[in-house]
């Protein structure tokens, strides 16, 4: 006896094949990362194709991405398909870009991180890691944001 596939899967469902919580699937969705319909009784039902993206996210949030960024890549895959080697290929290539300069600044802020242990003030007028070259005061007195949110 042939046991039949179902073509669509509840919110507890999907959690269980997917090792994640119900809560972060519900999260998820909120986001717009995943999407589901309601069935007659009100109750999310999932397409199969949505283990495949809660993987992937779940990839993507292990190399430091946001959901923001996910969230944009998603938007470049066709609904309702589970995505294909080719789309993993293209967004991994695109997310390589961007973790790759994170890893050079971490490179770079650990390797000066010895360099200003000693002086034990990060608001030094020079400091390699809060200041560098002093450019922040081209923009007068007071705190500035280093790094844009």
């Amino acid at each position: 006896m042939s046991r039949s596939i179902p073509r669509e899967l509840s919110v507890g469902e999907v959690a269980a094949r997917s090792g994640v919580a119900v809560s972060a699937i519900h999260f998820y969705e909120a986001k717009g990362l995943i999407a589901s319909r309601r069935n007659a009784g009100n109750q999310r039902r999932f397409t199969r194709d949505v283990l495949r993206r809660v993987a992937i996210i779940k990839v993507a949030q292990r190399t430091g991405l946001s959901l923001q960024e996910i969230r944009q890549a998603f938007a470049t895959l066709p609904e309702h398909r589970a995505p294909s080697a080719a789309d993993w290929q293209r967004l991994s290539a695109n997310w390589r870009e961007t973790l790759d300069e994170r890893i050079r600044c971490l490179t770079q802020l650990r390797d000066q991180l010895d360099h200003c242990i000693g002086c034990g003030c990060l608001s030094m007028d020079d400091c390699p890691l809060r200041n560098p070259r002093d450019t922040l005061a081209e923009q007068g007195a007071g705190a500035r944001l280093l790094e844009p949110n």
